[in-house]
């Protein structure tokens, strides 16, 4: 059985997710969701943050795949995420 890990971003990003399930589907918060999907994938550990973005995904009537399709097509389309004081706001890691 796998060690159970903290994520580095773990209390971040649960802030977020916090935020985004009080919210509704928009493109910046499909693009959160779709970013931190990619960054818990496979993560072992950080069972509240997974659980939270399967909620965020029923709750907006999505299936992972429905997400990245329309988050890619977003992103081909246009910019997401704003620069901030000259720094790029997306945070991937």
């Amino acid at each position: 059985m796998p060690k159970i890990q903290q994520h580095p971003q773990e209390k971040r990003d649960q802030e977020l997710i916090s935020v985004l399930l009080q919210e509704q589907a928009n493109s910046y918060n499909l693009a959160e969701l779709a970013r931190l999907r990619i960054r818990y994938h496979n993560f072992p550990g950080a069972i509240r943050i997974q659980e939270d973005l399967d909620l965020l995904l029923q709750r907006w009537k999505l299936t992972e795949e429905q997400l990245f399709e329309q988050t890619r097509q977003l992103h081909k389309t246009r910019q997401v995420y704003q620069s901030i004081k000259g720094k790029d706001a997306q945070d991937w890691s």
